[in-house]
């Protein structure tokens, strides 16, 4: 067994996790970023990014990610490739338990392990993912101006998709397995309100139809859950909107979650309820989801978490001093 020590110890390798590591190697806090399965997070399956700031043409999530990894490492983070399959953070220095036996220790905590978008599970969509499928409105939406969409699913997140894609598409119909919507009564009124969107009651997708070649998604097989008849909508591109699973099990227990199994932060911070484990990205955030937002609060970890250890740092100092007074005035006390 190995134990490798660090003054900040992120979790995790997407935006939020790389971000977080450049803005603490630079001040010299020799971050070590333990990877976990997916490294380079949700980027690394996302093929064209046109809402990156600074890239006038379209560039390739796995580019993007090792482009942030480069700094990351050229500042001087250590990248360590392991699985974490345990957590102590009952005290100081925080340990993680590595899936090959090796121990990581931080003096602070970045938690960075993002969410991933919840599938329909079903044979055709893996596939199709990335060629007309996806899983994110905000990200993909541009893509299919002017073209016909289809939104999947009845919650908030679905009829919030289907409203933002009316400002590309004419052509916008939510597809829901029920005869109502779970969403808010508010965003229910404003989606059927809007002239171009169309909603079909008990319907779910059996198959995500491929054109062929470079077609990419043509159609959607549905069938009625009442009736079990089958029909085919055209569409050019497919929304999947069923909820987002935060990777947060592995600190259940450890640390506050919410319903959702999102880690809440003090607003305006990313500090979690444990004093010196912080939060950011996709794993504390469930309204924007965005890898730009992602990068912005991986940033703001590492500075609260170098504030952290510099105020704590100064208190131990403190004590350090108070020590001798302390010792002289029991001698004192003594004679």
């Amino acid at each position: 067994m190995t134990v490798h020590h660090t003054r900040m110890l992120i979790l995790g390798s997407g935006p939020a996790g790389l971000s977080a590591a450049i803005y603490a190697a630079r001040a010299g806090m020799n971050p070590i970023v333990v990877q976990g399965i997916q490294p380079g997070g949700q980027l690394t399956t996302t093929t064209d990014v046109e809402n990156y700031p600074g890239f006038a043409d379209v560039i390739q999530g796995p580019w993007l990610m090792e482009q942030m990894q480069a700094q990351a490492e050229h500042v001087g983070t250590r990248m360590v490739w392991d699985t974490v399959t345990g957590v102590d953070l009952t005290r100081r220095p925080f340990r993680l338990n590595g899936d090959g036996g090796d121990v990581y220790e931080g003096d602070v905590l970045v938690i960075a392990t993002g969410a991933q978008a919840k599938w329909l599970g079903i044979d055709s969509e893996e596939a199709m993912k990335g060629k007309g499928v996806s899983a994110c409105a905000t990200c993909d939406g541009f893509f299919y101006r002017g073209k016909k969409v289809a939104v999947i699913g009845g919650g908030n997140t679905a009829v919030e998709e289907a409203l933002y894609l009316t400002n590309h598409s004419p052509d916008v119909t939510l597809i829901h397995r029920r005869d109502s919507l779970r969403a808010e009564r508010i965003l229910q009124e404003r989606l059927h309100a809007h002239p171009g969107i169309t909603v079909l009651w008990n319907r779910e997708v059996a198959g995500f139809v491929d054109g062929g070649g470079t077609a990419g998604l043509v159609g959607l097989d549905l069938r009625d859950t009442t009736t079990g008849e089958t029909s085919r909508l055209a569409t050019d591109g497919a929304f999947v909107a069923i909820g987002h699973h935060p990777a947060t099990e592995l600190f259940r227990g450890h640390v506050d979650l919410d319903d959702d199994g999102y880690i809440p932060v003090q607003p305006g911070t990313t500090r979690t309820s444990v004093p010196g484990v912080f939060a950011c990205g996709d794993v504390a955030d469930k309204v924007y989801r965005q890898a730009v937002t992602a990068a912005g609060t991986g940033c703001m970890a590492a500075l609260d978490a170098e504030r952290f250890l510099a105020a704590a740092e100064h208190e131990s100092d403190r004590e350090a001093m108070r020590e001798p007074l302390r010792e002289k005035e029991n001698a004192e006390a003594s004679w």
